[in-house]
């Protein structure tokens, strides 16, 4: 897994700079380049890469066909393009791709499309219709789950903060109520203390001996 992940790292940085070497070359030269890398990408495993560069290659051909016409992608290309974006979940891409299929197929002849299959013309743009339409409710499928679980993330988030809020006002409120207690009970040990102090002062104060007569009444010799 290692080394398939740092093929894929080295394919990917590699790719740009080999796509950026064939900028003066013909057109047929750079759709062997992009088939290339398409093949490449596909051994090592990498399909977004080897997707996106399918695409480009298609829409290469369908810009280069008005010169070109021998570059010209038929809807057959494009339903199998569809498809694989399809199975591997790039909705929107494969959304594109059938409406490609099917402006593809409106615009060739009725003797050309029977060369790329057995089925009547007008089974096989229902047949894309229905493709297309399920791509469409798998992309709005996958948008409200996208939705859902930001809006889940936010609630749990938010639930969280104020978890965390309530967590801190109540050892706050604590600690307080602590600290009030030590404090009653700090003032009431001291109040105690002196009036203990004042009752052992009064206590010694009642055991000191005072002379009851003066030695003047007592008789003289």
């Amino acid at each position: 897994m290692d080394v398939n992940s740092s093929f894929k790292e080295v394919l990917r940085f590699e790719s740009l700079s080999i796509i950026r070497e064939t900028s003066e070359k013909t057109d047929d030269h750079k759709l062997l380049v992009i088939e290339f890398l398409v093949r490449a990408f596909a051994l090592v495993g990498d399909i977004e890469s080897c997707l996106a560069l399918r695409y480009e290659a298609l829409n290469f051909r369908v810009l280069k066909s008005f010169n070109q016409p021998w570059l010209q992608v038929s809807h057959a290309e494009w339903l199998n393009f569809a498809e694989h974006s399809l199975h591997a979940g790039f909705f929107s891409i494969s959304i594109k791709a059938y409406e490609q299929a099917l402006s593809s197929l409106q615009q060739s002849d009725t003797a050309n499309y029977t060369s790329h299959g057995s089925f009547k013309r007008t089974e096989v743009m229902e047949k894309i219709n229905r493709l297309k339409d399920h791509a469409l409710n798998l992309a709005g499928s996958h948008s409200v789950q996208a939705l859902t679980s930001d809006y889940l993330k936010k609630k749990v988030t938010e639930r969280n903060r104020k978890i965390s809020s309530s967590c801190t006002r109540k050892f706050t409120a604590s600690t307080l109520f602590i600290n009030g207690i030590r404090n009653y009970n700090a003032r009431k040990l001291h109040e105690y203390r002196s009036f203990e102090g004042v009752n052992q002062g009064r206590t010694r104060s009642s055991f000191v001996i005072r002379p009851t007569c003066s030695l003047s009444s007592y008789p003289s010799d």
